[in-house]
């Protein structure tokens, strides 16, 4: 009886310790395997491809006009390039505005919108064919040769392409944060995924489809929010691979304030809170009946801590759980173990993270990683229902900075 506290002790820490030991493992394992990526090189396209590139918005009448003027800076064909903006619930002015620039304006307005009904409106209306389509956020920049990667990387039999998605503007502490978020979710999921075999994890924009195969994917979507995790759980399903081009840059504007952070944080966590629950067990059965890894691992990706969570869980844990075994003359193996399990979880970030961010700025925006922490709780404890609703992020940063 004198041994039953210490037990109890020893059963809790276990359980933490294979919890926090199997995320951290996950993500040093992709990480460690994102070291060796290599872009290789597309072919240089015999076939310049017809190319839509969707950007769908919900009252972004402050930043879509120059969104639109900068999708038309593009290295590619025009004849062969169409800029699509879908207007939803825009003012009369940005709409008059639009439709003086040489791009197709589609006026949606749904009683409930989302962003997949937007693109299943705006296929519906097209009557022109395209093979290749382009799916943007209204912040979203491409750099001038997007297009032309792009479709190199379609002549080589891909199906869908994930781009590079980073930084526009790093102008306060939390945007700073989240464009490192942006470049460790880089590292590990697509081009770690891709070193071992795997597909990338699609984000949602500056991402591309086979056309043909992209309208009938979304035909079939019903989500209101995470529309990109249901059409990649599907194609993951089906036996296809997602390709990453990390040469292929689209600028994203970065969160700068609380509010948005906390808010695009639930809506994203509560969609893969969502579909792990809609997909797991049909990926486990995949995994055994059909080998299909890729599927699997996306559904254990939904449920895998966020990022900045799983480190100060781990810092916080091993310091608590070792200052207490040593008090209680507990085995040293305990403290060694948690020892390289924070090892290993902070060299799986300072694997992930790209040089040009070792700098001043990023040191002090550190200091704002607590309240990143924070946001980040808070946005879990809130996430019921988040699913079912449509969250809007506005924008309001133009230029890449």
């Amino acid at each position: 009886m004198d041994n039953y506290p210490i037990l109890v002790f020893n059963a809790l820490q276990m359980i933490v310790l294979i919890i926090l030991g199997l995320s951290t493992l996950y993500i040093f394992l992709f990480s460690f395997g994102g070291l060796f990526y290599k872009q290789g090189p597309y072919p240089k396209s015999a076939k310049n491809r017809k190319i839509a590139v969707f950007i769908p918005g919900y009252k972004e009448d402050e930043v879509i006009v120059q969104v639109a003027k900068a999708a038309l800076l593009q290295n590619y064909s025009q004849e062969l390039y169409d800029v699509i903006i879908i207007a939803d619930s825009f003012l009369p002015e940005t709409i008059s505005s639009l439709r003086e620039l040489p791009i197709k304006v589609i006026e949606v307005k749904f009683e409930k919108s989302t962003k997949s009904k937007a693109l299943n409106k705006a296929m519906e209306q097209l009557k022109e064919q395209y093979d290749t389509a382009v799916i943007l956020d209204a912040d979203n920049i491409m750099a001038n040769n997007f297009s032309t990667k792009i479709n190199g990387a379609f002549e080589s039999g891909c199906i869908a392409v994930q781009g590079h998605r980073a930084a526009k503007n790093m102008n306060t502490s939390l945007a700073i944060l989240d464009a490192i978020s942006e470049e460790i979710n880089n590292h590990i999921f697509r081009k770690g995924h891709r070193v071992l075999g795997l597909s990338s994890a699609i984000i949602g924009s500056g991402m591309a489809f086979n056309y043909d195969y992209f309208k009938q994917l979304m035909s079939t979507v019903l989500a209101v929010g995470g529309f990109d995790k249901e059409i990649e759980l599907k194609m993951l399903k089906g036996g296809h691979k997602i390709a990453y081009l990390d040469d292929a840059y689209v600028y994203d504007e970065k969160v700068q304030k609380a509010e948005v952070f906390s808010n695009q944080r639930r809506r994203w966590l509560s969609a893969q809170l969502h579909y792990f629950r809609l997909d797991f067990l049909s990926a486990l059965k995949d995994l055994f009946l059909k080998g299909n890894i890729d599927y699997f691992d996306k559904a254990i990706q939904f449920i895998q801590p966020p990022r900045i969570l799983l480190l100060g869980a781990v810092i916080l844990f091993s310091v608590l759980f070792s200052i207490a075994n040593i008090l209680l003359n507990n085995s040293v193996l305990f403290i060694e173990v948690w020892g390289a399990v924070v090892i290993s979880c902070i060299l799986a970030f300072l694997f992930a993270i790209p040089g040009s961010f070792y700098n001043l700025k990023t040191a002090r925006a550190i200091m704002s990683l607590p309240k990143g922490m924070l946001l980040m709780m808070g946005s879990l404890l809130k996430i019921k229902g988040a699913n079912k609703q449509f969250i809007h992020t506005k924008h309001t940063s133009n230029n890449p900075n």
